[in-house]
């Protein structure tokens, strides 16, 4: 089927600033071995080869005279009336133990801590080696997956041209409150006596966090690499939390989600640059959606962070998400 847009090419600046390596082959495309993945893009320019790269991301995103400080604005204490969030606080001490409680006890006291200050969802799951970047250490035996929803009309905006920033402000609001989520999760853990750390976005750090959220039962990975939510659906953004307090794991999900991305085309369809693909690739040993790094990421920059493919998503939709669970349930019923 023909695409329903020209395929992009990027400016010679940003095709200049792309190194001469293969950023799929760097993120195991191909693969067959179960592995750590290397640090990337957004993660400290010394660990990886895309200092150059980033670099430029970022003067197109902050750049801008009059949208530069706006958007910067979003990603440190959010931007729209009413979201004002800090990505704080300053980490605090270990408590001593306040409280003796069973592992069931501690999840439902934190998930219930969690949702009243600023989770929109919560998941958790023992963590994997797999899930922790080279060069990275996680000392925790659990990952709670922190989900936070965008506000649709705002991300539906996507990608942010000049002139209507609003899609990357947004995004920056979704991390910074996922952020500060994460860390009121993360100091209310250290209150009842045990140690716990936050792992924020869009920034990378120790954790792979995609994987982790999926295992704690926040979604399917769907056709464009990102989570599928069964309320949410790509709409939302991730924070998570490590711990060894006693947690009980979650169980993965499975609702038709990545069934309904082997028929659907629109993101395939509606990405500029052609680099979601209709076929499951082996990465690091795992069959699943990847989106073709090389192709994706000069877009990525030259639309200050893009995210057209979460918000032509049909599960992202405010009241769709339902009807289309209902649907595929029926089709697995079948």
């Amino acid at each position: 089927m023909p695409r329903k847009i020209d395929v992009w090419e990027p400016s010679p600046e940003t095709a200049a600033a792309m190194p001469d390596l293969d950023g799929n082959a760097w993120n195991g495309l191909g693969d067959p071995d179960v592995k750590q993945p290397k640090p990337f893009f957004w993660h400290d320019a010394a660990l990886h080869p895309w200092a150059g790269m980033q670099y430029h991301t970022l003067g197109i995103m902050f750049g801008h005279p009059e949208e530069g400080p706006q958007i910067a604005q979003a990603f440190a204490v959010g931007e729209r009336p009413g979201t004002f969030q800090q990505r704080g606080p300053e980490p605090n001490t270990v408590a001593p133990h306040q409280e003796n409680k069973t592992a069931p006890e501690w999840t439902a006291t934190l998930k219930e801590f969690g949702l009243a200050n600023g989770a929109d969802d919560i998941g958790i799951a023992v963590l994997q080696p797999e899930w922790v970047f080279e060069g990275y250490s996680i000392p925790y035996k659990y990952i709670i997956s922190i989900a936070v929803a965008h506000d649709y009309e705002e991300i539906a905006e996507a990608p942010s041209e000049l002139g209507n920033p609003r899609a990357i402000i947004e995004v920056g609001v979704q991390y910074t409150r996922g952020a500060a989520t994460a860390n009121r999760v993360r100091n209310f853990i250290r209150d009842q006596g045990y140690d716990a750390e936050s792992y924020e976005g869009p920034m990378g750090g120790a954790l792979l966090m995609i994987p982790a959220a999926i295992a704690g039962g926040l979604g399917e990975l769907g056709k464009h690499h990102s989570i599928i939510h069964p309320k949410f659906g790509s709409s939302f953004r991730l924070a998570a939390v490590g711990t060894n307090m006693p947690l009980v794991p979650d169980e993965p999900v499975v609702f038709g989600g990545d069934d309904f991305c082997q028929s659907c085309q629109l993101c395939t369809d509606n990405c500029p640059p052609a680099a979601i693909s209709d076929d499951k690739q082996m990465v690091r040993g795992v069959e699943k959606w990847y989106v073709d790094f090389e192709k994706c990421m000069p877009y990525f920059a030259e639309a200050r962070g893009c995210t057209l493919c979460l918000a032509v998503c049909p599960w992202s939709r405010p009241g769709v998400a339902d009807g289309l669970l209902k649907k595929m349930a029926r089709r697995r019923k079948a």
